[in-house]
């Protein structure tokens, strides 16, 4: 298939406004949402179960390292038949009920939810109204007819190489491919991010199944200590160095006597 050369000019017209109109929408929308957003709110209550389910689960994932006695405490903790940590039912309320008593909830998700919704649709607007019909590259590597409807969008031409990227695909991939690019040039919040999370994951959890699931891991798990090798090769080592000898000749002695 017979080459396309582009005019420069799409370039410097239709290529590099697109790219950075796409790179300003995402500045303003990072720093508008920044502005807008509050402090993600979740109930003491379901942070506190939240909290339990983790460590029981970091309990079973990590028992091998606790000795015998630790393992038994801290599964008697999450799972005794009375006074257990996972026993008690759950006592947080239910998320309908929470948008209720604290309106400001539901205000901030449909902030939120328009500044993303209408930049976007703004943006695709524009692109769609001044610059369809145009290519605007070429991917360097070859793909199959498959890829048509992603890479060009707009332009209506069977016999065009598919390799070929039009103004309106070029938009879509900027607008799902720049999420890299904005967290080089704006920094990633990862604190808020996981403060989200955090809350999200509390008042979204449903604690008993959640708390019936670690409980029942907990109790079925067999412990095993994996640390008594490392404790005889340590308690070698430190044999070998009150009689005299060197680092190494200490740790070879260990490890021949392991």
């Amino acid at each position: 298939m017979d080459v396309i050369h582009l005019d420069p000019a799409i370039r410097a017209w239709v290529l590099l406004p697109i790219t950075l109109a796409m790179a300003c929408v995402g500045a303003l929308r990072h720093h508008l949402t920044r502005y807008l957003a509050s402090a993600p709110k979740a109930e003491l209550v379901a942070l506190k179960e939240a909290h339990a389910v983790q460590r029981a689960e970091r309990v079973r994932a990590n028992a091998g390292y606790l000795t015998p006695e630790s393992f038994e405490a801290r599964r008697s903790w999450a799972c005794a038949a009375e006074t257990g940590a996972l026993r008690n039912p759950s006592a947080k309320t239910a998320a309908p009920a929470q948008m209720l008593a604290d309106p400001t909830l539901m205000t901030s998700m449909l902030t939120k939810n328009l500044s993303m919704i209408v930049p976007n649709m703004l943006t695709a607007a524009w692109v769609n109204f001044f610059f369809t019909g145009f290519v605007v590259g070429r991917v360097p590597f070859p793909l199959t007819q498959r890829f048509r409807g992603m890479l060009q969008r707009g332009v209506a031409l069977k016999s065009l190489d598919v390799t070929y990227v039009s103004s309106l695909s070029w938009y879509f991939l900027n607008f799902f491919g720049l999420g890299g690019v904005f967290q080089l040039m704006l920094g990633n919040n990862a604190l808020n991010d996981a403060q989200a999370m955090q809350a999200q994951f509390a008042a979204g959890m449903n604690a008993d199944r959640a708390f019936a699931s670690a409980r029942e891991g907990l109790e079925m798990l067999k412990h095993e200590h994996m640390m008594y090798v490392a404790d005889a090769r340590a308690r070698n080592i430190l044999v070998a160095l009150n009689a005299g000898k060197s680092d190494a000749e200490a740790r070879v002695m260990a490890q021949k006597r392991a």
